[in-house]
């Protein structure tokens, strides 16, 4: 039922560190719960990363990136093994959010509350197709705009009028889909200039969302290994995630929870 998502209020998840990068042990419900809560009060900005092994190593590495990061209201793991990283750290079940499966929930819920969403990055046809694909399942959605910008550095007059553009739709949740690193950079850095209550970076979600690359099976996804499936289907954009910070990630990790060595 969807008003389950609002029934209790919601709670700051736990927070641990995985190789000194802040991660919530925290599930897609919860996240919905406190979005919520965030749209109804509107008493402050808020914005959720949604993370992988990727944008911990980059956190790792890269005290700037880091400090982008601890900016976050939350700090999400959206893969299988930075899930299961911080749960061994927080004691507790692993809890996953990844980025489709949030929008999706997210989407329900707003479609019966009538929340509002704005869709930045990607491309124009993927973003399309999300909002072709979103609307079908949900008649009632509202989406207030979408907006693919072009591959390359903004002017600042360009990055004025797209700033200007998402905050006269006025939407509760801004969604940011640009990939990482760039997508948190870009929040960072226009954080105070944005109205919505609510950002969320989501990396490729629009893409799974939209059908352009498909959702590896269930059981792909849970026994962690959903970043073969991507390099299968997108070794061009994948590759380097798949094999160079993914192993970087699983030798850090290793040597942390094994206390090797540490990274608080």
């Amino acid at each position: 039922m969807i008003s389950s998502y609002s029934a209790n209020r919601a709670v700051t998840p736990p927070c641990v560190r995985v190789l000194g990068v802040p991660v919530h042990v925290v599930d897609v419900r919860e996240v919905l719960q406190l979005m919520e809560q965030w749209i109804c009060a509107r008493d402050a900005r808020y914005w959720v990363a949604v993370t992988s092994s990727h944008g911990i190593v980059e956190g790792h590495k890269k005290v700037e990136f880091r400090a982008i990061l601890e900016s976050a209201a939350l700090s999400v793991s959206d893969g299988k093994w930075t899930a299961r990283a911080a749960a061994r750290k927080a004691s507790c079940a692993t809890k996953q959010v990844r980025g489709a499966d949030l929008l999706w929930g997210f989407c329900d819920l707003a479609s019966h509350k009538g929340y509002s969403n704005f869709f930045y990055g990607d491309t124009e046809e993927v973003l399309a197709l999300s909002t072709r694909r979103l609307t079908e399942r949900f008649p009632d959605l509202r989406i207030v705009g979408a907006y693919s910008p072009p591959f390359r550095e903004l002017t600042p007059d360009e990055d004025a009028q797209i700033i200007h553009m998402i905050n006269q739709a006025k939407a509760d949740v801004l969604w940011v889909g640009l990939g990482l690193p760039k997508q948190e950079k870009w929040i960072f850095a226009h954080r105070d200039q944005l109205n919505a209550p609510v950002v969320v970076a989501i990396g490729a979600a629009f893409k799974f969302v939209s059908g352009r690359v498909k959702n590896a099976p269930p059981w792909i996804q849970e026994s962690g290994f959903e970043w073969l499936w991507r390099f299968v289907h997108e070794p061009r954009r994948t590759w380097r995630r798949a094999f160079v910070y993914g192993p970087q990630f699983a030798a850090y990790v290793i040597l942390e929870l094994s206390g090797l060595k540490k990274y608080e």
